[in-house]
């Protein structure tokens, strides 16, 4: 029990600073008997409602994914996360992300669809709604009844979300407001009942949150233009929406006046962590299509599966979607642990959840970031192994890539967010929250004092590994601390410096997770169970040795000189050094021939 609870007690962003055992961390391999038959009957939906109908989705047939969003409203899929008090199943935080996971895999028009109204569109009303606005629309929500959309981004207002020129001016009573003002890509926005709409008060510093209710036969002055035509995602319904004198009652202003901005950004803490579950069951299946055709395709009398170009492919798609699931749950897991940690101290459920995702916000970032760019990857390379029939409408690859290309967009782009994990992480610094001086200041010291010589005893399951990421984290600790040291409040100015400090810290995150999950089972499992997961594990951490190296000295030429700058790069070499440097084509092959044999994505 203690030992949960010191895991319990591990912040957000402390991952860098504090070492975590295997066994405190929550793998795919410890869902319950719950959450497994949740997950057999969400793949089971997907496979009956989604896939057969691909071919609809990508010819735009928008109430095809308007039937289906009804249809996972009455499985329950909707209401996952929604507590039963208002009609959803109040499930806990990691069956909420399994469920957004393996849904989101048939075609990402459904998954945007699924994930704009269980996300944005339903969680700000359950986080910051008063018990009468819950009660009201919630169980709406969770059912299917109605579908939410959320109406944040304005044609000059993307990335600074704050910056909105919709405009909410009050009744001489007090008791409406008239709403005026225009906004653009609103996800569900063709088929919504309800929209949570931003919009600024007077010259409020920050916007507010309204929650507004949509019927096409009495618009209230809400108009819509044309469906966007898009590159992919082409039948989730996006539209622009505009407000002329919409009036919405004062008892729906969400929250507090002025408090829009933060329910925005907290909605989207959640949506991130989400998004990067929606990335990995696409990233499963495109690995399962192009090794079943890769089975089957033949050249030079072989199927191209056994070409040693093919199986890096297969071996490098299947590593990172293996880290992107170890770190998906990972941080789903804490996060629960952190609410039921919070609820237990008193806090309500609201509160509890709110609090809880918060916390974890670095890795909701850093997860948003990385899955997405995999899945890209994933999907690009897919196209590459089906060769010119990849290019063809014919095959699934091309639809699953441009699908793929919108996650690095929404949901904050990926810049931003790499951006924020470490602006989040050095705020955390100041208010005392994760303790990086202590740590920086004693990379500082290890850099002048004379390395060790001694040679280790690394013969132990991913002794070496271990000792690699502490070094990647010293690396961190090196660049981050040096740039904070030279630049202080200014650093945030200096984006092309956090943006590479923010590559740093994903590769920590990412390979960490997978390899405690991967020494978790091997423990349980044993060894010869998991060799395909060492071997994945061991690619992934190569890989995220160079990108440490690059970023780290693309960083130390850039803000340090002389004798600073040359010591650094000498820890910089001491920090990303293997004593024992890993067979790489035999750790891809041993992969690749592990899938090629189950013809599937098999972890």
């Amino acid at each position: 029990m203690e030992a949960t609870k010191e895991k319990e007690l591990l912040r957000g962003g402390q991952f860098l600073v504090k070492e975590t055992d295997c066994e405190d961390v929550f793998t795919p391999e410890d869902f319950s008997e719950e959450q497994e038959m949740m997950k057999d009957s969400v793949i089971e939906f997907n496979d009956r409602e989604i896939i057969p109908h691909k071919a609809r989705f990508e010819a735009k047939d928008f109430a095809l994914t308007e039937d289906v969003m009804r249809k996972a409203g009455e499985m329950g899929f909707l209401g996952v996360a929604v507590p039963e008090a208002y009609g959803g199943m109040g499930m806990g935080f990691v069956s909420t992300v399994l469920t957004c996971d393996y849904i989101s895999s048939g075609t990402g028009s459904f998954s945007t669809a699924f994930g704009a109204h269980t996300g944005i569109g339903t969680m700000p009303i359950t986080l910051y709604g008063t018990e009468a606005q819950k009660q009201k629309y919630v169980p709406k929500l969770a059912t299917g009844e109605w579908f939410g959309a959320y109406c944040l981004t304005e044609p000059g207002a993307g990335s600074d979300a704050n910056s909105g020129k919709t405009i909410a001016v009050v009744s001489e009573d007090a008791k409406t407001y008239k709403i005026n003002g225009q906004k653009m890509w609103i996800s569900n926005a063709g088929f919504c009942s309800l929209m949570i709409v931003f919009a600024r008060i007077e010259n409020d510093k920050n916007i507010t949150g309204f929650i507004v209710e949509y019927d096409k036969d009495n618009p209230n002055g809400i108009t819509m233009g044309e469906e966007e035509h898009k590159l992919g995602i082409r039948a989730s319904s996006t539209r622009q929406v505009f407000f002329n004198d919409t009036v919405v009652s004062a008892e729906n202003m969400l929250a507090g006046r002025g408090e829009g901005f933060k329910i925005a950004m907290n909605a989207l803490n959640v949506g991130r962590i989400k998004l990067a579950a929606a990335c990995l069951d696409s990233q499963r299946r495109i690995l399962s299509t192009a090794v079943q055709y890769a089975n089957e395709r033949r050249q030079f009398n072989t199927p191209i599966a056994d070409f040693g170009a093919i199986k890096v492919k297969l071996a490098e798609m299947a590593a990172s979607t293996y880290a992107g699931e170890s770190a998906t749950y990972r941080a789903s897991k804490d996060i629960e642990d952190r609410i039921a940690l919070r609820e237990a101290a008193g806090n309500t459920h609201q509160e509890a959840e709110l609090k809880g995702v918060e916390e974890y916000a670095i890795e909701c970032s850093i997860l948003k970031v990385a899955v997405s760019e995999d899945v890209q990857n994933c999907a690009d390379e897919g196209i590459q192994i089906f060769g010119g029939m990849g290019f063809s409408e014919e095959t699934p690859m091309e639809a699953a890539w441009r699908d793929a290309r919108i996650a690095r967009i929404y949901e904050g782009t990926n810049e931003i967010n790499r951006m924020l994990a470490v602006g989040m992480l050095v705020k955390k610094a100041m208010k005392g929250h994760v303790d990086l001086l202590g740590p920086a200041q004693k990379v500082q010291e290890e850099l002048m004092g004379i390395p060790s010589f001694d040679t280790p005893d690394y013969s132990e399951l991913f002794s070496e590994e271990k000792e690699m990421i502490k070094k990647l984290k010293k690396t961190f600790l090196m660049v981050a601390g040096g740039a904070v040291q030279k630049y202080g409040p200014q650093l945030e100015d200096h984006q092309q410096l956090l943006i590479a400090a923010a590559d740093i810290l994903i590769e920590i995150y990412m390979a960490e997770s997978a390899l405690l999950r991967t020494e978790k089972n091997a423990k349980r499992f044993g060894e010869a169970s998991q060799s395909a997961q060492i071997a994945m594990t061991k690619l992934y951490l190569y890989h995220a040795v160079d990108i440490v190296e690059e970023k780290g000295k693309e960083s130390i030429i850039s803000f340090a000189e002389g004798d600073e700058q040359r010591m650094m790069l000498m820890g910089l070499k001491r920090f990303t050094k293997y004593q024992n440097y890993p067979d790489i084509v035999d750790l891809r092959k041993e992969v690749a021939e592990k899938v090629k044999a189950e013809n599937k994505y098999c972890f």
